[in-house]
């Protein structure tokens, strides 16, 4: 994590309290942290609609598991984007429907097709793509080759590991 630099931001009376109310109800600790992700979500959508850096995502799916062929052409999907396919989970909600979240990594454009695909499928009732920013202020490749990668822990140790895509069990 980088050293935190201090500055200062002059804002009207109203503006302010309407921020202190925003942080309030949303019970964000302080301005500074309610700053901090505001600028994180401005950065995400940039990078979201200008494909230029690589995003994490989950998609969040919701279908009738009756519908005729539907899994089969779900999983067919997410193999042909194996590359941003990280892992999936299959979670029974009734006896009719179905949830699978599945978290994605890539470039956004390849995400929002692979989306819109399952999203527009048949039997599909609900579909919520979550995007976060992948990548740190510093800029980072995109993890969707499988490569080993070297990061720091925290606690300044470096540790290295690779990225795999999770498969699931039907």
């Amino acid at each position: 994590m980088s050293e935190l630099q201090r500055f200062s931001v002059s804002l009207e009376e109203d503006l302010l309290q309407a921020f202190d109310r925003y942080c309030t109800s949303h019970q964000i600790a302080t301005r500074s942290e309610a700053f901090r992700q505001l600028i994180r979500e401005k950065l995400t959508a940039e990078a979201w609609t200008s494909n230029a850096a690589d995003v994490a995502a989950s998609l969040t799916l919701v279908y009738d598991h009756h519908k005729s062929n539907l899994t089969n052409k779900m999983i067919e999907i997410q193999h042909k984007h194996t590359n941003c396919v990280v892992s999936a989970l299959h979670v029974h909600l009734t006896h009719e429907l179905c949830m699978e979240l599945i978290a994605l990594r890539g470039p956004a454009k390849q995400l929002q097709a692979l989306a819109a695909e399952l999203s527009g499928l048949k039997g599909i009732h609900q579909a919520q793509l979550v995007v976060i920013r992948a990548e740190n202020s510093a800029g980072a490749n995109s993890h969707c080759d499988g490569e080993n990668h070297d990061h720091e822990d925290g606690h300044g140790h470096r540790h290295g590991h690779s990225h795999s895509h999770g498969h699931r069990k039907r």
